[in-house]
């Protein structure tokens, strides 16, 4: 078969040699075949014929136009989908190794009479005009501090024009951490864009039923930077493109650094998110010349922040809680049917009372769950120990696992309930630690666990002993092989 470079090297020899033929002997061709080229003036690339014909007669050529019929009606259908309903209808018909040829036909009649496919429209950006956010989940990488694993999220802040990019630690998707995560970016960036495009999060998007776009919270947050809020179309993130390309390109620079620090795990989670930021800035790095024109296009930052809390009043029931975006936390009895103020943050509530902050509780992730403090409630419930038993926060009321133990315990006796009430209000009035250590005292030692014994430990002198060195042996791996091979085992 004659190449283009054959035909180029022809071409060349053959003003430059004496004879035709010694030219085409140079070229490695026969001098008809040579002649040939010469006289066409085509190289064999443009003188070889398109291959249209088939060099199999095609298996589905009967049942073909039934199985347009179902494409044209649901052009959802896979191939392979379709091949097993003609192997169920026509059994034997069919065997599995032509089912690429049916996936080639389906392929095709798509491309050319299948339905017009989704177009996704290149946007033009400009400096300083807009920016992009949304939250994200880093749960694949598998972060863990202190071999404790790290379920969070980060909010991700993101410039369109030129891919500059910042970021919070948070654990929802709450009003408090977009606001929080917002206004740390924009300081951080020093300026204000004109837009600020989210998709349609819960916290600054109200349901499709509501005539206003924004919720109002998120609509101050705005108004306080001057910037407009926009939007997109539900089930659409491709109209929030370059925050959702942002967010795997994180993702992935993160996954390649963890694997050259060769550990997953941080000491603590500010450790954790100095790694972050040194990420951030080392992406940031290659951005620097297009980053400096949005620096020169954006709007002065406001003096100070936004609070970045939300302030709700509301009164203390008589069971001594508050319920609080769907979860109920405890408050000291002493505040029942008093009005409160909570001061919601992203991570952490606090509590109010009388222009004075009186209590931080942790706020809880998710819906309908419970935060109660033993201590809050202890004063009553010691004296109204039947109330324990169907107590519906029974499960709150074991500040350790020794605790938890020493009530299953007391259970064999009648006044379990109100025993144990006693070593949980010796815990409240003394101190909890020292008690912890005296029921683990009782334990391994086998007394009878009674507020007697545990105040007679706690007014001795006998220290409390602590387990403080743990050694694990290495584990050898040649033993489990071992175990494995034995016939025993399996028998």
């Amino acid at each position: 078969m004659v190449t283009n470079h054959q035909y180029r090297r022809l071409l060349k020899l053959v003003n430059t040699e004496k004879t035709q033929a010694i030219a085409a002997s140079k070229a490695g061709l026969d001098v008809k075949t040579a002649r040939k080229y010469i006289h066409s003036g085509h190289a064999p690339s443009e003188l070889s014929k398109s291959h249209t014909w088939r060099t199999r007669p095609d298996p589905f050529i009967e049942d073909w136009s039934e199985i347009q019929k179902k494409l044209e009606a649901n052009s959802g259908f896979e191939a392979k989908t379709l091949f097993e309903y003609l192997q169920r209808r026509y059994p034997g018909k069919y065997e599995d190794g032509q089912l690429r040829t049916l996936q080639r036909k389906v392929k095709y009649w798509r491309a050319t009479e299948g339905p017009a496919r989704e177009v996704f429209f290149s946007q033009e950006h400009y400096p300083g005009d807009e920016c992009q956010s949304d939250f994200t989940h880093m749960d694949s990488l598998g972060i863990t501090i202190q071999r404790q694993p790290f379920d969070h999220m980060v909010y991700h802040f993101v410039l369109p024009y030129s891919n500059w990019e910042t970021g919070t630690i948070c654990f929802s998707e709450s009003m408090e951490s977009l606001r929080e995560g917002f206004q740390n970016a924009l300081f951080q960036l020093g300026g204000v864009p004109k837009y600020h495009q989210t998709d349609s999060l819960s916290a600054a998007v109200r349901n499709m039923a509501n005539p206003k776009k924004f919720t109002d919270r998120y609509l101050a947050l705005m108004r306080h930077y001057g910037l407009k809020g926009r939007k997109t179309n539900p089930a659409s993130p491709n109209e929030n493109g370059d925050i959702e390309q942002s967010h795997n390109r994180l993702k992935r620079a993160a996954e390649q650094t963890l694997l050259l620090r060769g550990s997953r795990d941080f000491e603590s989670r500010e450790d954790y998110s100095d790694f972050l930021n040194k990420l951030y800035d080392q992406l940031n790095l290659g951005r620097q010349r297009r980053f400096k024109d949005e620096l020169a296009n954006l709007r002065q930052l406001p003096f100070r922040r936004l609070e970045a809390y939300e302030r709700i009043r509301m009164k203390v029931g008589p069971s001594s809680t508050i319920r609080v975006k769907h979860n109920v936390y405890s408050v000291h009895s002493r505040l029942i049917g008093e009005q409160v103020e909570v001061r919601l943050f992203a991570e952490y509530l606090d509590l109010w009372y009388g222009q004075k902050k009186i209590d931080t509780i942790p706020r809880l992730r998710g819906e309908d769950k419970a935060h109660i403090n033993y201590r809050h409630i202890i004063d009553w419930l010691v004296r109204k120990p039947g109330a324990f038993k169907n107590f519906r926060y029974r499960h709150s009321m074991y500040p350790t696992h020794r605790f938890r133990m020493a009530y299953d315990i007391l259970r064999a006796t009648q006044q379990s309930d109100k025993q144990y009430l006693k070593l949980l209000y010796l815990a409240a009035r003394e101190n909890e630690s020292a008690v912890d250590q005296a029921l683990d005292q009782l334990l391994k030692t086998g007394q009878e666990i009674t507020v007697e014994a545990v105040e007679a430990l706690l007014g001795s002198e006998v220290e409390v002993s602590v387990v403080k060195d743990v050694k694990v042996s290495p584990v050898v791996l040649q033993d489990y092989d071992n175990l494995l091979s034995t016939k025993e085992v399996w028998q």
